[in-house]
């Protein structure tokens, strides 16, 4: 349930468009809405200005579906994250407005185009094995109404690639950094730029990266002031986070 919504209640209320009574039917599912299998955060979008995001992995299909088509009543720009091709399907069905976006695997239930803030969020990727986990983070921040700016395949294996764009990712004002294998990106964008550097360690690499582990120490242990790192593969958590530092 987001601002628009209620204060539309509210006004039709005052207005005397609308009985109190029915007023109070509306809001009664505020706190949350029990569907018996999940219940959805209807407060959520007052609480932090953002609805409850949708986590698809371990879900059915029919179940996603279910949560965005009481979700869809009462907010917009609606996320879905780790969806497959199957769970967009079903969720089509209820909301066809829904888009998809099969790099990053989100779908997004989106009402709003506006943007927020013209203050710009860099995504910088150390390989292109990287972009899904980069296209998550970016689709996040541009449905939570920011600019982002992608740049891709720019790792320390060939640094003057990344020396070749770093106008532009000092031209944001937040940078997403994400990288695999050992993870050294991170630090050495943490070192060349006066910016926060939100850091996604990626599960990409041979044996010896253990999933990711890796790249999550290495950045966890970044000699570079002013670089925080989210879990391994958390795109979403970092375009949030970025979002979140961008709109101040």
């Amino acid at each position: 349930m987001d601002h628009s919504y209620l204060q539309d209640v509210l006004n039709q209320v005052a207005g005397g468009k609308l009985d109190p009574q029915e007023a109070l039917e509306r809001l009664k599912e505020l706190p949350y809405q029990d569907l018996g299998f999940a219940n959805i955060d209807q407060h959520r979008n007052i609480r932090t200005g953002y609805p409850e995001t949708v986590y698809c992995e371990g879900k059915t299909p029919e179940q996603v579906a279910a949560i965005i088509d009481k979700m869809k009543e009462k907010n917009s720009n609606i996320l879905g994250t780790r969806a497959s091709e199957e769970v967009y399907e079903k969720v089509r069905e209820t909301a066809p407005e829904a888009v998809y976006y099969p790099a990053a695997r989100i779908f997004v239930v989106k009402k709003s185009e506006d943007i927020l803030t013209e203050k710009v969020i860099a995504v910088v990727t150390a390989g292109t094995s990287d972009i899904p986990v980069a296209e998550e983070a970016a689709v996040t921040a541009e449905t939570m109404g920011n600019r982002v700016d992608r740049i891709f395949d720019v790792g320390v294996a060939g640094i003057h690639r990344l020396f070749d764009r770093l106008d532009r990712i000092r031209a944001a004002n937040v940078i997403i950094v994400v990288a695999g294998m050992e993870g050294a990106l991170a630090s050495v964008v943490g070192g060349l730029v006066d910016k926060p550097v939100i850091a996604v360690p990626t599960s990409v690499g041979y044996g010896a990266s253990f999933g990711g582990v890796a790249a999550l120490l290495t950045m966890l242990n970044s000699c570079a002031a002013g670089v925080a790192v989210v879990n391994i593969d958390n795109g979403f958590g970092a375009g949030y986070l970025a979002s979140k530092i961008n709109q101040l």
